[in-house]
């Protein structure tokens, strides 16, 4: 298969299953999906631990997304984005 870096990049294509990332999570929410995404394709790209801190900032945004804004407070580091805001439950 050709790559193509806009298309098909090597990373969406290279799984062991054969069967592109997106035929899954096309299925799912925006979040859910996108966390899916980033644990498929952790080992096909340069920086596995990176992705899967992407994975887990999209599933620390649906749950707080599920459990509703005024039980939900982020706690924001160094600048937001992935891996960088984590939203925990108010006890």
């Amino acid at each position: 298969m050709n790559h193509d870096p806009v298309n098909r990049p090597k990373h969406y294509t290279s799984h062991p299953s054969g069967i592109e990332c997106i035929q899954i999570t096309e299925h799912m929410g925006f979040n859910l999906g996108n966390a899916v995404k980033y644990l498929w394709r952790a080992d096909l790209k340069a920086d596995a631990i990176e992705d899967m801190q992407k994975a887990v900032w999209y599933i620390q945004r649906e749950i707080a997304k599920r459990v509703g804004a005024a039980t939900a407070q982020p706690k924001v580091t160094a600048a937001e984005g992935p891996g960088r805001i984590h939203w925990r439950p108010i006890p």
